[in-house]
């Protein structure tokens, strides 16, 4: 097996994470802009953004998930939304995932042919960058999940970290070094979701 294979097979999702971290901040930002330079995006449109949240702001990150859950979450049923945000403050940092829409809506005004496959294609490519940032941190022993609380956070997060009001937020990815093994992972059958046709 490649060692590309053997490292998409470490990158799991991983929970259980501490405020610990292999790299140094600088490491980490050389990785993300690097990773950031190589993904690849329809057009090379280059649309991706991403915001490394570090110390007080990855802290008052979740600080601020965890106020705009609780207005839409019933007290009664807030304790294990609470225990979920406090495992990924728990983490050292937050990676947000956006993208910059004057981009997207340049090419569709550039291409009309292609109008509708744009947003497509963007997130399709916002979803190859997690994937190359997800291990990228894996092959330094950093664990990571990807969460998905916008839109509900999207105007508080521009608000708080002064974010363009047109990068869309797609993702947020908090990491740390992991402090449990990453849980069992079940797999459909592979003649169910690969044909070959000759």
């Amino acid at each position: 097996m490649t060692s590309f294979l053997n490292l998409v097979q470490q990158r799991r999702s991983r929970y259980a994470l501490s405020d610990k971290s292999p790299l140094t901040d600088e490491q980490l930002k050389n990785l993300l802009e690097e990773t950031v330079k190589q993904a690849p995006s329809a057009f090379n449109s280059q649309s991706a953004r991403v915001l490394l949240l570090l110390s007080k702001k990855h802290t008052q990150f979740w600080q601020l998930v965890r106020g705009e859950l609780q207005k839409v979450v019933p007290a009664e049923k807030f304790a294990p939304t609470e225990e979920k945000i406090k495992s990924f403050a728990a983490a050292y940092g937050t990676i947000l995932f956006f993208e910059a829409w004057p981009t997207v809506q340049k090419l569709q005004e550039t291409f009309p042919a292609y109008k509708d496959n744009f947003p497509v294609w963007a997130y399709q490519a916002n979803g190859m960058l997690e994937f190359m940032i997800w291990t990228a941190l894996a092959e330094e022993g950093i664990g990571a999940s990807l969460q998905h609380y916008n839109p509900l956070i999207d105007k508080a997060v521009e608000e708080t970290f002064n974010v363009p009001a047109d990068w869309k937020l797609v993702a947020q990815m908090p990491f740390g070094a992991p402090t449990a093994p990453a849980g069992e992972k079940d797999f459909l059958p592979l003649d169910e979701r690969v044909r070959v046709l000759k």
